[in-house]
């Protein structure tokens, strides 16, 4: 096909076809390089074959991913009036000339900021809209011409309303200037992102960690960086967006994984689980564990050769009082013990004349005297046999919650049956996250570079703890809306949350425009707003949709719902069928008698069925195209207090895209009408 010389869509086409090449022969560079010579053994062969391997991944060309998705010209003599093409990766020709430019590069940056009343010596920004991975269109933006007037973007509102069917996308080509703002925030502050449903708080997270992969790449390869969701379906859903962006290396994980040190058989009421919850209890904890630490009453004596030293125990009082005054990790300062003891026998021998050196310290510190007032005065503490004695100790639990806990928050948390052992246990979830608390009250948790922690508004005071102790010497990137906090010890206040979480320090910043639930749909649930979360502010949808909310009164409700579910797979893109948890069984057997084939979240990713069946406890974070809500009422009986359950349903009410659909046959809450 011969390329016109005067159609911009043509000379646009062969520009991407030449990029296409151009990272095809970049990705056959590294194929071909040869490292049998270049190692000097074979651990250094894995690791450059590993980093290799992980390079050629990271340059494979996604078909249905467009290369790139914008243009810059830039003024004369700014950027010497360059043309830059903005994509998802750079590409360079044989030359090492630039054909595409990361979309986090600073001279990327106009894409995302520029304005006509702040080009940013941008003269031209060229979006371009492509359909099943061909470029199928262009539309331009002249930032200094004072004769254009100010339009919205087709392209751009297409981008942000075309179907979702499967995992989550990127949405590199869409960033708005205040989610940019966040995005390219630095990496040695801590940010907290408010954000209202379809403000994009989830996806301004993702790109902030591929952005500072980009600009601290070095550093973050040291300290790793990890993505934090409340649940295994969350990450699955969210999976594909960093390797979307050539990000291959980041870790997710849900908190119950962070703290896995025991094996979670058991299920705490919910007044109970507020009280594990509790930041006090790491106050419980460390005086439980610092109540192993005993003062010495008898002197010791250390035999060395013909010669005996004699330390007595008031010096040996006064080291094991140092190490507790100086608050150290009870792991670290069990350690120092013997050192100290034998630092003390040391002096003793210089004062007799003797030229004692480290090796000789060390051997003292192994001395089997030594060793055994280090056993009596500081024991090794087991964390979970620590926590297993808390909740089956009356006594013990008494002595260390006294002044900190109430007799009866002390009474929720003893078990009727004190288990045998750690092992016979049946830990809750609440019960891992102290556990991981005493843990490292021993020993310190290794802390990472970047973490971002996602859903945060449903975390305990404890979680928080937890997910702190993984970022002490990192930053933090913190997504949540207060509004949709649905468990009973989510956090009302973010200034309460960044303290627990070890960063008061941290911007607090709001996102109040809404880029993906439709006007209509997002005003009749903020319907809910002054009656769970008063105060916050309502997000502003950019989405006209007309005929987006459909409200239906019901006499046979499962037929009804499976007929509403037939109806949205009329149409392009994905369904989500929304249930209280109690509903889902009950509807899975109507949507299996209908020959409706449907899927459980998370499977989104694996399979080519377009319905898939929620309960509402896992709908947040996840979003459709089309939503089909059963009976708003029984997701609000379905919690535990009306407040819970208002938002519980106004995240349901929120997952959708395009158009929401809601069947009921009891009435619907009195907050909605």
């Amino acid at each position: 096909m011969s390329v016109s010389a005067t159609d911009p869509l043509d000379r646009e086409r062969a520009h991407l076809t030449a990029s296409r090449a151009a990272l095809r022969a970049m990705r056959e560079d590294v194929e071909a390089l040869d490292i049998k010579d270049v190692t000097a053994n074979w651990v250094n062969s894995l690791v450059l074959q590993r980093q290799i391997d992980d390079r050629i991944k990271a340059l494979a060309d996604l078909a249905h991913t467009p290369l790139f998705f914008g243009r810059l010209d830039y003024l004369p003599p700014t950027q010497h009036g360059q043309r830059f093409y903005i994509g998802r990766r750079h590409v360079h020709d044989a030359a090492g000339d630039p054909m595409v430019i990361d979309w986090r590069a600073p001279v990327s940056q106009p894409f995302y900021r520029a304005s006509r009343k702040d080009p940013q010596d941008v003269r031209l920004r060229r979006r371009f809209g492509y359909t099943g991975g061909e470029l199928t269109a262009y539309e331009d933006e002249h930032l200094t011409d004072p004769s254009e007037a100010e339009r919205t973007s087709k392209l751009l509102q297409a981008e942000i309303e075309r179907p979702r069917v499967g995992p989550m996308r990127d949405i590199v080509a869409t960033i708005q200037p205040e989610q940019d703002a966040i995005v390219r925030s630095g990496l040695s502050g801590t940010v907290c992102v408010q954000g209202g449903p379809g403000t994009g708080k989830t996806a301004v997270g993702l790109h902030r960690v591929a952005y500072l992969l980009y600009a601290h790449r070095e550093r973050l390869a040291r300290t790793g960086t990890l993505v934090i969701g409340p649940n295994r379906s969350f990450l699955h859903y969210i999976e594909q967006v960093l390797p979307a962006l050539g990000e291959l290396e980041v870790q997710q994980a849900t908190v119950d994984d962070l703290v896995a040190h025991v094996e979670v058989r058991g299920e705490d009421p919910a007044a109970t689980a507020v009280v594990k919850g509790d930041a006090r209890m790491a106050q419980v904890l460390r005086r439980a564990l610092r109540s192993h630490v005993t003062l010495p009453t008898e002197p010791l004596m250390v035999v060395r050769g013909s010669r005996r030293w004699r330390v007595p125990a008031y010096e040996l009082e006064e080291i094991v009082r140092e190490l507790l005054d100086r608050d150290i990790r009870y792991g670290a300062a069990r350690d120092a013990l013997p050192q100290r003891i034998a630092h003390t026998v040391l002096v003793r021998m210089e004062q007799a004349g003797e030229a004692p050196d480290d090796r000789v310290q060390d051997a003292v510190a192994r001395n089997a005297a030594v060793k055994a007032v280090v056993k009596e005065c500081w024991p090794q503490v087991d964390p979970a046999k620590l926590v297993l004695r808390l909740l089956s100790d009356a006594d013990f639990l008494a002595e260390h919650a006294a002044g900190i806990l109430t007799d009866d928050e002390q009474r929720l948390l003893l078990w009727t049956k004190p288990p045998r052992s750690v092992k016979s246990a049946k830990w809750s979830a609440a019960d891992a996250v102290l556990i991981d608390e005493a843990k490292d009250l021993v020993e310190r948790t290794h802390s990472l570079g970047h973490v971002v922690l996602d859903e945060a508004q449903d975390l305990s005071p404890m979680q928080y703890r937890a997910v702190g102790r993984r970022c002490t010497t990192g930053s933090a990137t913190v997504l949540g809306d207060l509004a949709q906090g649905t468990t009973p010890w989510a956090t009302e206040s973010w200034t309460q949350a960044l303290g627990h979480l070890g960063k008061p320090d941290a911007a607090v910043e709001e996102l109040t425009a809404g880029f993906r639930v439709p006007k209509e749909v997002i005003a009749y649930a903020s319907r809910l707003l002054p009656h769970m979360s008063p105060g916050l502010a309502e997000v502003r949808s950019v989405r006209e949709n007309p005929g987006s909310l459909t409200i239906r009164h019901s006499t046979s409700l499962d037929e009804d719902v499976v007929a509403a579910c037939r109806e949205a797979l009329a149409r392009e893109g994905s369904i989500g069928l929304i249930a209280a948890d109690t509903r889902v069984a009950a509807l899975a057997k109507a949507l299996e008698a209908a020959g409706l084939p449907y899927l459980s979240p998370g499977e989104e990713t694996t399979a080519d069925a377009r319905l898939t069946l929620v309960p509402a406890s896992l709908a947040k974070g996840l979003e459709y195209d089309y939503v089909v809500l059963d009976d708003p009422s029984a997701v609000v009986a379905a919690e535990p207090d009306e407040r819970t359950g208002l938002r519980r349903l106004y995240v349901a009410l929120t997952r959708a895209v395009s158009g929401l659909t809601i069947v009921h046959d009891a009435p619907l809450p009195e907050q909605l009408t």
